[in-house]
């Protein structure tokens, strides 16, 4: 045996050695074998074979897909009785908001249309208003996405196709032409794609560590008219208050100790069951969600009394569900105001297949520290007494929401820009965007197909909405109509 033979078998029983003692050395050889850049990009693209990137253009409704009306019914399910005919009556409001509150429904159709294989952390219900500005920890504003309720690894490709149809839906809603409305969608394919090449290019940490900051994103902004109103909103954000802003507008403060004012329908105290009774189940669920966040924060928290809670109907998809406004209370006038929704199964789980998480709301938690850059100080997960979940994290921590109502083409464009940049990020941190940029590849074929479809599924969206119209016309759905 020459020397070079036995060291070779000398370092092999050395790693043998090394195992089975449970040294980090048994995880060496993994570590040689990873793929070079160049086959994974290769890989990505090899997937090309079995699903062409022209198929994603493609929308054809299968022959058995379930009624769409059937489908906002089974989404009802577990909702608050009362507030299922506010969430008919938003969702009555244009195809885009329909749109919105029908995410069950385009799960279903999503399972049937090709996908390359590749999985991500998918946001489930990525529509243009899921997206927007909120304050970091470190008080930084960023760009992100904001709504992780669906969240679940599935295809990359599902987030990507209800952003494109979201885009054209609030484009019409605007009475864009459609020149003008399928410029949008391209540029948002693009972006994605072109950051996505981006994000492959770059070390691991890199990407984990890249944000979206708002204050860079204020001197990009074309047109001046939405510059200035740009500014003025980071302006106010940053000047707002919870003392002197929220608390006013949220809390009566007349009797012995702060509440909650109410605003019925849309917040109320829960007086189904008993007062004590229904504050017990809180202060029960309350602890379970102290114990799931972190140390420091725990301490933080501690520093504050549960002093009150109501009910609090929000969004389109999330009005009936258990969601609300907990109020806690430092010392006088010096409160913290916290948001607990109800974490139902992701509308995904039928078609990917269930959550690793057995609390709903664990699983929504996951999904924001794995897709958003930073997450909420206070993010956290409980189960209520009744078997139901919830995750809880701040109501407003200087929160901005796109007003895409009033938004010109030109806004519009770059707004979908930065929602496909975003959503890059989002996809790159939990997935290998090595793969995912090997599939898209350099040109616009991928971009072109999701136009396409994203135009045929708008149309079948409305048509869905037409079907939703005539069933309330019929007095098969009750609907409340809010005034504006």
């Amino acid at each position: 045996m020459t020397s070079s033979m036995k060291g070779g078998a000398l370092a092999m029983a050395k790693n043998r050695k090394s195992s089975s003692n449970g040294s980090l050395l048994e995880t060496s050889p993994s570590l040689q074998t990873h793929p070079t850049r160049e086959e994974l990009y290769a890989q990505g693209k090899s997937l090309r074979d079995l699903c062409p990137r022209h198929s994603h253009a493609v929308w054809k409704p299968a022959e058995n897909r379930v009624d769409p009306l059937h489908l906002v019914l089974a989404s009802n399910e577990d909702r608050i009785t009362q507030l299922i005919p506010i969430r008919h009556g938003r969702m009555m409001q244009s195809p885009f908001a329909f749109y919105r509150g029908a995410a069950l429904n385009m799960a279903a159709d999503l399972a049937t249309t090709p996908a390359s294989g590749i999985r991500v952390q998918a946001c489930g219900d990525c529509h243009l208003m899921n997206f927007g500005a909120y304050a970091t920890p470190e008080r930084r504003l960023v760009f992100d996405i904001n709504d992780l309720d669906e969240t679940l690894p599935a295809p990359w490709e599902w987030d990507v196709k209800r952003l494109a149809a979201s885009i054209v839906l609030a484009c019409r809603n605007n009475g864009f032409s459609d020149e003008n409305t399928r410029d949008a969608v391209l540029t948002c394919v693009r972006s994605y794609r072109e950051r996505m090449r981006e994000y492959s290019e770059m070390p691991v940490m890199d990407v984990w560590y890249d944000s979206i900051d708002m204050d860079d994103l204020a001197k990009t902004i074309e047109d001046e008219e939405a510059s200035r109103r740009f500014q003025m909103r980071l302006a106010k954000a940053r000047e707002r208050s919870v003392l002197e802003d929220d608390f006013p507008d949220l809390v009566h403060t007349g009797g012995l100790v702060p509440t909650i004012k109410e605003n019925p329908p849309l917040i109320f105290h829960w007086r189904e069951k008993g007062h004590e009774e229904h504050l017990e189940n809180v202060r029960a669920a309350f602890a379970g969600y102290r114990a799931t966040i972190q140390e420091e924060r725990r301490l933080l928290l501690d520093r504050f009394k549960l002093t009150d809670v109501a009910v609090k109907v929000v969004g389109v998809g999330s009005v009936g569900t258990y969601c609300g406004i907990l109020l806690l209370m430092a010392r006088e006038n010096d409160p913290l105001f916290l948001q607990f929704k109800q974490a139902r199964r992701s509308v995904l789980e039928p078609y990917v297949g269930k959550s690793l998480h057995q609390n709903q709301g664990e699983r929504i938690v996951h999904g924001y520290r794995m897709m958003q850059s930073a997450s909420d100080l206070f993010l956290g997960w409980t189960e209520g007494k009744q078997g139901r979940h919830y995750y809880v994290r701040q109501l407003k921590d200087m929160k901005i929401k796109p007003l895409v109502e009033i938004f010109t083409p030109g806004v519009m464009r770059q707004y979908a820009e930065i929602c496909g940049w975003t959503l890059a990020h989002a996809h790159a941190r939990s997935s290998q965007p090595l793969l995912i940029s090997g599939y898209l590849g350099k040109s616009d074929k991928f971009d072109e197909a999701v136009a396409d479809f994203a135009n045929a599924y708008a149309d079948q969206s409305e048509q869905d909405y037409a079907t939703l119209r005539k069933a309330v016309k019929s007095g098969k759905l009750e609907v409340f109509v809010e005034e504006p």
